[in-house]
C-alpha cells in the first residue's frame, strides 16, 4: 500500500505541458517549473499526457502513446527529481502507468467509469479525478466511493469547469467547497476551465487571458492546489494551444496565486 503524497495542505501546483509532445518540450517546461518552484519553496508535481484521446476531430494530435510517453515522463522524474502524474484512459493502462506516475489522473469525461476507477484505486497510488463538465459537484461522491472501496490512499477532485450552453464553460466556485467535503484534496484546473469546447471547429478554443484572475479567485477561496498547463511556445503547442500558458504568464499566475492564497501568512 502506497501512502498519501507528502505535500503541504496548501499551496501546491500541478503543472506541465498538455501533451508529452517530445522530450524537448517536456524538459523545457520541467526546467522552468523546477526553477520557479524551487526558488519559492513551493510543492509541485509535473504533469503531461501520453494520450489525448478526447479529440474534436480524427486529425487531432493524440500524443506519443503509452510507451514513449512514459519514457519521457520517467526521464523528467529522474532529471529534475520531481513527482509526476499523467492520465489513464483504460483499466489495461493503469498498472503500467502506476509504475512511473506518483499520482494517477482520471480524465473528466471518464469520471464515472467504474472499471477504470476501481483499477486505479487498486494500485495503491493516490488518484486525482477531474470533475466531469456535465457533473454536479456533489455527485462526485460516487467516484470517491469507488476509489476508496479499492483501498485508494488519497482521493483528489479537480474542478475544470461546467458546460454553460454549447461551446462554453463556467466555473462555479461553490463546487470547490462542496467537493472539499467529500475528497482529501481539491484543486482548480485553471487552464482547462477556460476552454471553449469545439469553438474552433475541428478543435477547442479558449480564453487564457482570464487565467491569472481565475487563479486569484481559486487561491482566495482556499483550494488545496492549482493545476495549469504550460508550453515554451503556445502557438506551436500540438494540443490546447489556446489555453496553455507561456512561461511569463505562468509566472504571473503563480505569483498572484501565492499572494492571495488563503492560509499563507503575510510577510
Amino acid at each position: 500500500m502506497q501512502e498519501a503524497l507528502p505535500l503541504r495542505v496548501a499551496p501546491f501546483f500541478v503543472a506541465g505541458p498538455c501533451s508529452l509532445e517530445s522530450e524537448e518540450v517536456a524538459f523545457g517546461a520541467a526546467s522552468w517549473l523546477s526553477e520557479r518552484f524551487r526558488s519559492g519553496g513551493t510543492d509541485w508535481l509535473f504533469k503531461g499526457s501520453f494520450l489525448k484521446d478526447n479529440r474534436s476531430s480524427a486529425s487531432g494530435y493524440r500524443g506519443p502513446g503509452l510507451v514513449a510517453g512514459l519514457e519521457i515522463l520517467g526521464a523528467v522524474k529522474r532529471e529534475f527529481g520531481v513527482r509526476v502524474t499523467t492520465d489513464v484512459h483504460e483499466p489495461s493502462q493503469v498498472e503500467r502507468v502506476a509504475e512511473t506516475a506518483d499520482l494517477l489522473q482520471i480524465p473528466a469525461f471518464l469520471c464515472r467509469q467504474t472499471s477504470l476507477l476501481e483499477a486505479a484505486g487498486s494500485t495503491g497510488r493516490p488518484v486525482n479525478v477531474k470533475k466531469g463538465q456535465f457533473m454536479a459537484p456533489g455527485l462526485m461522491a460516487g467516484a470517491v466511493d469507488k476509489l476508496r472501496s479499492r483501498g485508494c490512499p488519497e482521493v483528489w477532485l479537480t474542478e475544470r469547469g461546467t458546460f454553460f450552453g454549447y461551446g462554453d464553460l463556467v466555473v462555479d466556485l461553490r463546487s470547490l467547497g462542496i467537493m472539499a467535503s467529500i475528497a482529501d484534496r481539491v484543486l482548480l484546473d485553471v487552464t482547462h476551465s477556460l476552454q471553449l469546447p469545439g469553438a474552433a471547429g475541428d478543435r477547442s478554443g479558449g480564453r487564457r487571458e482570464f487565467a491569472v484572475r481565475l487563479a486569484r479567485a481559486g487561491a482566495a477561496w482556499g483550494v488545496d492546489g492549482m493545476f495549469f498547463e504550460i508550453h515554451p511556445d503556445p502557438a506551436r503547442a500540438l494540443s490546447d494551444s489556446d489555453t496553455v500558458l507561456d512561461p511569463a504568464t505562468a509566472g504571473e499566475l503563480v505569483d498572484t496565486a501565492l499572494e492571495h492564497w488563503v492560509g499563507i501568512p503575510a510577510e
